[in-house]
């Protein structure tokens, strides 16, 4: 009896370990598998409070994991994960769970494939795999549609992945160190690229395809084996091209704009540099020429105008006013008339102006005009006659209301 119950406890052990009535197989691993993965492993020192702070940005890079904690998982609040530097060989399918992750550093790692729970963070704008063992890319990469920036650089690619071709945000691709050495003729099917980092793979030509990517900014094709490029002058939009490394004696013909480093790229900016100061110089003096030229012609033909249709006024028209002024500031009378008239003893009136032979009166029904407007204007207004002087010498205006003009300098005399 004792024997036969001991064989009856060896039967139901056997039958807890292997699969209960509708499991199979594969349920069971997939249980094990999250019972293994549930199982806490031992954290450093400080990893537990990083895990309580209920920060959005975790870093737990360079801490000899092989496993990523389970806890990790749980936290839904996270926006940014940084695992760089460990050993992990994939993650665990419970990172799924972080829907709110945008950020995620898997770079150097020991991973041959991207884990298939990445693949699920469908808001992921950032995903660094670079230094890992990856070779291709999986189908599901496709899900991965808020992606902006993608780091692979330093792994295994010997092709291209097309699985890019349907990331329609993807602006920014490294996947510089890895053994390329074409790409796709359909590649210019990336149109929101805007950086592409190709250093470090095996071209020995340069890829005809990039031509047509008339939106790429930046384009570094450092340490590999191409000889010859082409001209980049219809890039319109790019700013910054590497070549670097590679045996190239001169720098392509490129876009004014663009800043160049390679073989020759120093003496080629510093003479485009100079270049463009004298340009700009020559610009600015013809600026200075053109506003010269543009304003002498405006002040002599002035000058001839005023010369031209000057004539002798009569006292049935005079001159106007303002080119009388204008007379007057541009030509004064001649010195030696003012000497001869000096030495016979005369008065050399002013308010006459002698111009190329014809002298200028003022119309008497202007001045009396004005003589009118400062009457009016001066009613109620007091003189002191002691600090007014009048010059004695003879005028030649005549006032048609002189002997009012009299009377009143009468007055300010008695005064």
């Amino acid at each position: 009896m004792g024997n036969s119950s001991r064989k009856d406890e060896g039967v139901e052990g056997e039958e807890e370990e292997g699969p209960k009535d509708g499991e199979d197989k594969e349920d069971v691993e997939s249980k094990q598998k999250k019972a293994e993965e549930e199982v806490e492993v031992e954290l450093p020192l400080g990893v537990e409070e990083l895990l309580e702070s209920g920060d959005p940005v975790l870093d737990l890079s360079y801490r000899k994991f092989k496993k990523l904690p389970w806890r990790v998982c749980q936290l839904a609040h996270l926006e940014k994960l940084y695992v760089c530097g460990n050993s992990l060989r994939t993650l665990p399918d419970a990172v799924s769970q972080l829907q709110g992750l945008r950020t995620l550093a898997l770079d150097f790692n020991k991973m041959e494939d991207v884990p298939p729970a990445v693949c699920q963070l469908t808001s992921l704008t950032r995903l660094y795999l670079g230094s890992n063992r990856l070779m291709s890319l999986p189908p599901e990469f496709r899900n991965l549609q808020s992606l902006r920036g993608l780091w692979v650089e330093s792994n295994f690619f010997m092709t291209f992945p097309r699985e890019l071709y349907d990331l329609p945000h993807l602006k920014s691709l490294q996947i510089g160190d890895n053994r390329l050495k074409t790409l796709p003729q359909d590649f210019q099917r990336m149109e929101a690229l805007r950086g592409l980092w190709l250093y470090g793979n095996r071209f020995d030509s340069f890829p005809r395809v990039l031509l047509r990517m008339e939106a790429l900014e930046i384009l570094d094709l450092d340490r590999n084996k191409i000889s010859e490029l082409p001209s980049l002058r219809r890039l319109k939009a790019l700013r910054l091209f590497s070549y670097d490394h590679n045996p190239i004696k001169e720098p392509p013909k490129v876009g004014e704009e663009v800043f160049l480093v390679g073989e020759g790229a120093a003496e080629f900016l510093e003479l485009r540099e100079a270049r463009k100061e004298r340009r700009q110089k020559a610009a600015e003096k013809e600026a200075e020429e053109l506003a010269l030229v543009e304003e002498e012609p405006v002040i002599h033909g002035i000058l001839k105008n005023s010369r031209a249709n000057t004539k002798p006024a009569t006292d049935d028209a005079a001159a106007p006013a303002e080119d009388s002024d204008v007379r007057d500031e541009e030509e004064a009378p001649a010195k030696g008339e003012e000497e001869e008239a000096e030495e016979e003893g005369g008065y050399v009136d002013q308010s006459v102006t002698e111009y190329e032979g014809a002298e200028l009166e003022y119309d008497e029904e202007l001045v009396e005009y004005e003589t009118e407007e400062l009457i009016c204007e001066g009613e109620g207004l007091e003189y002191e006659g002691e600090e007014l002087e009048y010059e004695s010498a003879p005028m030649d205006y005549e006032y048609e209301d002189g002997e009012e003009l009299e009377d009143t300098g009468r007055q300010d005399e008695g005064a």
